[in-house]
């Protein structure tokens, strides 16, 4: 039974290793912290090391937290709906397009409805 507790710990050891060599390389801690609280914030960073954000996961590991957003376009129109558009240069369309798609590939939002 301790020989199987040492193999998991000594794996744990290796992926907590490659986790700070890997995501932590341009990490900087306090100076001032002794070992033991750099050993306990490495050992947090590491539990919770899909709360954050990655090359692999760039806004973080997190999901089930959607929010629902419900539009009032029934009439009377909200007051910021009564506005004529406003007139975006073609730039800045062209930028607004390409951070959306950014977004909708990161899967922070997504296409609804059929527009």
């Amino acid at each position: 039974m301790s020989k199987k507790i040492y193999i998991i710990s000594s794996v744990e050891d290796t992926h907590r290793e490659e986790f700070v060599a890997n995501q932590l390389v341009e990490a900087q801690m306090n100076p001032s912290l002794s070992q033991k609280m750099r050993h306990d914030d490495i050992d947090l960073l590491y539990t919770y090391k899909n709360a954050f954000a990655s090359d692999n996961e760039p806004l973080g590991g997190i999901k089930g937290n959607e929010v629902y957003i419900t539009l009032n376009i029934a009439r009377p129109y909200p007051p910021a709906l009564r506005r004529p558009a406003y007139p975006f240069s073609p730039r800045a369309i062209e930028s607004l397009e390409k951070h959306i798609q950014e977004l909708i590939q990161l899967g922070v939002i997504r296409k609804v409805g059929h527009n």
